[in-house]
């Protein structure tokens, strides 16, 4: 799909599906990877050691085989999501929003790209409107481009409607890991608390009219957890990592090998810490 199809799709309730990509520039796995049939691909510029030219090689190789790339910016910074663009972004996530002022800005570079500063300023607050000329640009400039807003602490979350309502906001996107330590408790994505949280941003996302998503890993959630969602309204379905999805199939079948021939396998002793990245969000 095309960004201008994702966009659309967000605001109208069909649903879209992707993954994490982080096997990065293996370009046998990223042609392997277009088999299957997502609709987008994520890249994560906040906690993956990727830089701009592997950003943008990402990006311009799914996009030219039909797969919307979006990149998760490191933070909410307009000129991080401006540079993600020329990159080849077609989506942008911006994490841990709280401001409306934040959004507004976001706004400014998603869809107003290239104009900044004073131009931009008055376009945003109402004080000046485009000629016909620049609105038919900016129109095809930016035609695929979407923006995703990070809900990812109570701060945001009391805040949901407003950061929503912003003009050019396609989407919201929760994350468990930082939403339940803003909730202090952390990682405790089973309480009755954060489930309710959830379930209500689905709601009243949709019922705002614009697209709504999590990022849970596949490789411990249920695909039932996923499927109740959906059934409240969820319609940006971000499934697992590719790296984590892969592992945890190849644990899962390896075991079972093993097992056959009476060849347990038990480990030396716990794993290393994982760094904080969003390939191990919410795993034991």
């Amino acid at each position: 799909m095309r960004g201008e199809q994702i966009r659309e799709s967000l605001h109208n309730g069909t649903r879209v599906y992707g993954t994490h990509v982080a096997s990065l520039t293996n370009p046998l796995s990223a042609k392997m990877l277009t088999g299957v049939p997502y609709d987008y691909i994520f890249i994560c510029n906040e906690h993956m050691p990727i830089d701009r030219t592997e950003t943008s090689m990402l990006c311009q190789f799914y996009a030219a085989h039909g797969i919307s790339p979006i990149v998760r910016i490191p933070s909410p910074d307009p000129y991080q999501a401006a540079m993600a663009l020329d990159a080849g972004a077609q989506g942008i996530v911006v994490p841990y929003i709280e401001t409306v002022a934040e959004v507004q800005a976001l706004v400014g570079a998603v869809k107003y790209r290239p104009i900044k500063g004073r131009f931009l300023r008055e376009l945003l607050d109402g004080a000046r409107r485009p000629a016909p000329k620049t609105v038919e640009f900016l129109s095809r400039f930016n035609r695929d481009n979407y923006l995703i807003i990070g809900i990812e602490s109570v701060a945001a979350y009391e805040n949901l409607d407003a950061l929503m309502a912003v003009p050019g906001v396609d989407g919201v996107f929760m994350g468990p890991h930082d939403l339940t330590v803003s909730m202090e408790i952390p990682e405790e994505y089973e309480h009755p608390d954060f489930l309710a949280l959830v379930v209500d941003v689905v709601r009243r996302a949709r019922a705002a009219g614009v697209g709504v998503g999590i990022h849970y890993s596949q490789a411990v959630t249920p695909d039932e957890r996923f499927v109740a969602l959906m059934h409240e309204g969820m319609n940006w379905i971000l499934y697992g990592a590719d790296v984590s999805l892969a592992r945890a199939e190849m644990t899962r079948r390896l075991t079972a090998f093993r097992a056959q021939m009476g060849d347990a396998f038990t480990p030396d002793g716990p794993a290393t810490n994982a760094p904080a990245s969003c390939l191990f969000t919410n795993e034991p």
